[in-house]
């Protein structure tokens, strides 16, 4: 009778057939094989039973966290989900077993015990793969699992089709009808799926360049978690140096983590040297980075707690100090694991990640939005299609307001974690895009952070060239190729016998950018050139609605504001005994990435002091007040309120559009309406005065639109306090 082998598992012993015809004798620690080695077997054998012992204890521990794992969530959970499960004795066993190996190394269960270890510990997969193999080589059947943990070897090392074919080979050795294998095939039916999604991705990879940002920043250490404010000018992440604040290690050997900081003078430029925080952010405990604002002044800290295996923390910039961080309320914090979070550009919706009761698997994205107290309210859990019953981690969401970045273990992954873009558009989040080879690799790639132009990526990753255990590297998207220009036949044949004089050259390429507008500079005492902290805040012009307030840092006077295109921005910049500033930003939707950098001097209340209110809006050749000027001329009354004695007067400028006799009485009558609208709100008329000055004052020249729309303007002039 002929045995019937199935298409899958002969591919498989296809693939593996070189290591059968090289197949060695698998050698047991017996006598009778190590007749002249007595005292090596002896050492062999003592380290093979510490190893044991400590690997009885790992695979216990290991065992009861997949268990749980899949009894809570439905799948069988990744090295991530289930990190410190084991590790620290698997990687202390794994230390006694290679040295039994050094003395046999043909021995077919060490070789698949060390092969289990190493596969279990974050720094050791990859090495995996040697060790399995050589089990196989020696005994096909050293384990019934063997063909699974060659499929994961495989996987790793982005062999996929090998990978496809060991897998498909295990499931024959699994229980189909009973319950507690029906995960476990699931399983390994989506890692045979990730498998063929990596082997097609891989064939069309993606146009970037990935770069290690050099051992300036790198340590030998594991570096990773980075986080950046959206113009890539600080970047704040996790490390496990020799230098952790109380110097603590952890039960795995490693040293405690603590956040670093770095900074970079130019978007994509060179970064610095990185500082411990040091204390209040660091303490000697596990200190990671969680989340960072915008404009890189809030910074979220995630910290180990046994009770709940972690809790965010949030701190602020003050000054060249951070204030001492808190733990955030209950709607953020529960009594399961919170990891990352990330701020919305006007800060008024946090999204963060949980494994909380009640979501819809591992861990899963909620938001948070801010309240009327400013306290954050109840999470809500985004849902399809952005979580799946598997874990999704590392949220960021992009300053635009409306592109996230995460990683997942769902949706279309090549393995583990993948990073993942959706965009919200009528109020829902599009199906999320797999974020492409090599971008995404067969392992976790999580915590991804990007630039506000969307041009560079940050994460962490281990590779063969890196400086330490785990690096951090910058990814360049470079976008479309640009199509090769081709001559026509005849100018090719032409060429041979004289130079052809035309260029044929091919059409540009534009690099797709986010629609944002980044908004920075310094603001200082116009008469002192000292740095202040001012208030700055954010209106939507068309809504006549705040949309956010921020501060300058009172240290340095810099400030960073973030614009997503498509709204016309009123901008106020205020401090305490100072008249205010305002600027305008009409940004529409196609607009393209742009950095500006506002250098603002504020002024104080002297005599004689002008100020252009940027803000007020007139009709088409009218003195009729548009509503978008609402908060410029409640900004007007507050300081006129605010300082009871102040007088002003009030100016209208035109252009030179027009004759002279027709701009000023426009320029009369506009700067009339606003001091109408001043009384009206009670603001005595005997401190108020209106001049029309019409083309006779331009502040640039009218030869362009920019000039005279500089020219058309409404200024205020302080008479006396």
């Amino acid at each position: 009778m002929m045995l019937h082998i199935p298409k899958y598992i002969f591919a498989f012993l296809f693939f593996t057939s070189s290591f059968i015809v090289r197949a060695q004798t698998n050698v047991e620690f017996e006598k009778e094989n190590f007749k002249d080695k007595k005292d090596q077997l002896r050492e062999a054998k003592s380290n093979i039973k510490q190893g044991d012992e400590l690997f009885a204890t790992a695979y216990d521990h290991y065992k009861a966290a997949v268990d749980h794992f899949i009894k809570e969530s439905h799948y069988v959970p990744g090295i991530n989900d289930i990190s410190g499960a084991g590790s620290g004795d698997f990687a202390n066993a794994v230390s006694f077993y290679k040295k039994a190996n050094e003395i046999n190394p043909n021995n077919a269960d060490l070789n698949y015990k060390i092969g289990f270890c190493l596969i279990w510990m974050p720094a050791g997969k990859f090495e995996a793969l040697h060790y399995f193999e050589k089990a196989y080589q020696l005994k096909s059947t050293v384990a019934l699992d063997i063909q699974y943990y060659l499929g994961r070897g495989y996987h790793l090392d982005q062999q996929w089709e090998k990978a496809m074919a060991a897998y498909k080979a295990y499931i024959p050795f699994l229980d189909q009808k009973a319950a507690d294998n029906k995960v476990l095939i699931a399983d390994v039916n989506k890692k045979v799926e990730e498998c063929a999604m990596g082997l097609d991705l891989s064939k069309h990879p993606e146009r970037v360049f990935i770069d290690n940002l050099g051992c300036q920043v790198n340590s030998k250490y594991p570096d990773y978690g980075p986080l950046i404010s959206t113009d890539e000018s600080v970047m704040i992440f996790t490390s496990r140096r020799d230098n952790t604040t109380g110097g603590g290690k952890a039960e795995s050997g490693e040293y405690n983590e603590d956040l670093y900081l770095s900074t970079c003078k130019e978007a994509g430029g060179a970064w610095g040297p990185p500082l411990n925080l040091g204390k209040p952010i660091n303490t000697e405990e596990h200190d990671a980075t969680a989340g960072l604002s915008p404009d890189g002044t809030t910074l979220y800290i995630y910290r180990f707690t046994p009770r709940d295996g972690g809790d965010i923390w949030e701190c602020h910039q003050s000054g060249d100090t951070w204030t001492k961080p808190e733990r955030m309320n209950k709607n953020i914090n529960s009594d399961a694991h919170e990891s990352t979070v990330s701020l919305s550009y006007d800060g008024k919706t946090l999204y963060f990640v949980s494994d909380r009761k009640g979501g819809m698997g591992g861990k899963d994205i909620y938001l948070s939005r801010l309240d009327a107290k400013g306290k954050w309210g109840p999470a809500e859990n985004l849902g399809a299609p952005i979580n799946t019953m598997y874990s999704e981690e590392g949220v960021f969401i992009h300053p635009d307001g409306k592109t996230m970045y995460f990683s997942s273990q769902g949706h279309k992954t090549i393995g583990g974690y993948d990073l993942f873009k959706s965009t919200l558009v009528d109020g829902k989040w599009t199906e999320p895009v797999n974020m492409g080879y090599p971008v995404n690799g067969p392992d976790d790639d999580v915590f991804f952070v990007i630039s506000g132009s969307e041009r560079h990526g940050y994460y962490a990753s281990k590779k063969s060239e890196g400086c330490g255990e785990k690096d951090l590297y910058k990814i360049t998207f470079l976008g479309p190729e640009k199509p090769f220009a081709m001559n026509a036949e005849d100018n090719l044949l032409a060429s041979v016998a004289s130079p052809i004089k035309a260029r044929v050259i091919a059409p540009p390429i534009a690099i797709k950018s986010a629609a944002l507008t980044i908004l920075k500079g310094v603001i200082t005492d116009a008469l002192t050139g000292k740095p202040l902290e001012a208030t700055i805040e954010l209106v939507d012009n068309q809504r006549n609605e705040v949309i956010a307030s921020f501060k300058s840092n009172s240290a340095s006077g810099k400030y960073l504001v973030t614009l997503p295109a498509g709204k016309n921005y009123g901008i106020a910049v205020k401090a305490e005994n100072y008249l205010f500033h305002s600027e305008n930003f009409d940004i529409p939707n196609a607009a393209a990435f742009q950095e500006v950098t506002k250098d603002i001097a504020l002024n104080n209340l002297a005599v004689g002091t002008k100020i252009v209110l940027r803000n007020i809006f007139f009709d088409f050749d009218k003195s009729t007040l548009r509503s978008e000027s609402t908060n410029e001329l409640e900004r007007l009354t507050k300081l006129l309120t605010d300082v009871p004695t102040l007088k002003i007067e009030i100016s209208g400028h035109t252009d030179n559009k027009g004759s002279a006799e027709y701009n000023q009485k426009l320029s009369e009558s506009r700067a009339k309406a606003v001091v109408d609208y001043l009384v009206s709100k009670g603001i005595t008329a005997d401190r108020l005065q209106y001049k029309g000055y019409g083309l006779t004052q331009p502040m640039a020249g009218n030869e362009t639109d920019e000039g005279r729309q500089l020219n058309r303007r409404t200024e205020f002039k302080v008479l006396s306090k």
